[in-house]
């Protein structure tokens, strides 16, 4: 069935195996694209039997973090990818070392509550920015220590919409929020995610989410969410890393997915209704043939500078996996 005229998913929270809500983890960071709402759909899409548990774009993790209260990769390796360096650095100092990040919060948090928007930009410029570009590799990779993971948490939590951005030169230049009393330190869940990151099946990864395509075997599951193609014009936001993520990344995914579903992995990928990726997506030929589908969800666009400028949207689901 072409991508424009699937019939569109009504809400219905399927989760197997669920846990006590106490166990619930939560996603650490505010990150564009966060899952937590969609999840009432994905859960739908959970295969009941899998292999290992890839993400190429972890992001803030909601899907991860659903699995994994939800005990469903009790016994399974996870491979978490992203190519944003400060991310996966961040989320390793927490796993890490997750009271030195809370300690460090507190201080944070404390002038903040004195300083407001002043502190935070003495962080962001004086602190943060100053003190990853001298902890980045050759590579590229960021050596977080915890109080730059703190930092990076108390920007995310103070800034506006907990973006994170960066300009051509790789500095974070996002400006501070409009909050009158900002949850900056939360250490039950700072320690329920270090938990959950932690487990000794669980890989972090910096790098491109082709990865996956040497790393993804015969019944793996993967669920896969790239930065979005823009709606309009005026609606992308693909610079949460200073390359971004355009037109040719998405040709690039599509051909990983093709290969991927031909291999015999279970797939679950969201993105945009944007035409750009009906006309990936939408075909008679290769894409139907892997087994892939899309169904329309309905979505709520978070991320505009006017309030207005959000609301209801419907996004994709591409799958090779049957719902329930």
């Amino acid at each position: 069935m072409p991508l424009g005229t699937v019939k569109t998913l009504k809400n219905k929270s399927v989760l197997r195996n669920p846990q006590s809500a106490i166990h619930t983890v939560r996603p650490l960071l505010k990150w564009v694209g966060g899952k937590r709402q969609l999840l009432p759909y994905l859960r739908r899409f959970y295969p009941q039997d899998f292999g290992r548990y890839v993400e190429p774009f972890f992001g803030s993790g909601a899907v991860f973090f659903d699995l994994h209260s939800a005990g469903r990769l009790v016994d399974r390796d996870v491979i978490l990818i992203d190519s944003n360096a400060d991310l996966i650095g961040c989320y390793e100092a927490v796993r890490d070392a997750p009271e030195q990040v809370a300690e460090a919060l507190d201080e944070l948090a404390e002038a903040h509550a004195r300083d407001g928007d002043r502190h935070y930009y003495s962080v962001r410029d004086s602190r943060f920015n100053p003190l990853r570009e001298r902890l980045r590799n050759a590579g590229g990779r960021i050596a977080y220590t915890p109080d730059l993971a703190a930092m990076l948490i108390y920007l995310n939590r103070t800034g506006f919409n907990g973006l994170f951005r960066v300009n051509a030169r790789g500095d974070f230049n996002v400006p501070a929020g409009r909050y009158d009393r900002p949850t900056i330190v939360d250490r039950p869940k700072l320690m329920r995610v270090a938990h959950a990151l932690g487990g000794k099946r669980v890989r972090l990864e910096c790098g491109s989410f082709e990865a996956a395509l040497t790393l993804a075997e015969r019944g793996d599951f993967l669920y896969v969410d790239p930065p979005y193609a823009p709606l309009s014009p005026t609606s992308s936001f693909t610079s949460y890393t200073a390359p971004g993520f355009g037109a040719a990344d998405q040709r690039r995914l599509r051909a990983m997915m093709i290969e991927l579903a031909r291999r015999g992995c279970h797939l679950l990928l969201s993105n945009s209704t944007a035409g750009e990726i009906a006309a990936l997506y939408d075909s008679e030929g290769e894409v139907r043939d892997a087994g892939l589908r899309a169904l329309r969800v309905p979505a709520r666009r978070a991320v505009n500078s006017n309030g207005a400028g959000r609301g209801q949207v419907e996004e994709y689901l591409i799958t090779n996996i049957p719902g329930s």
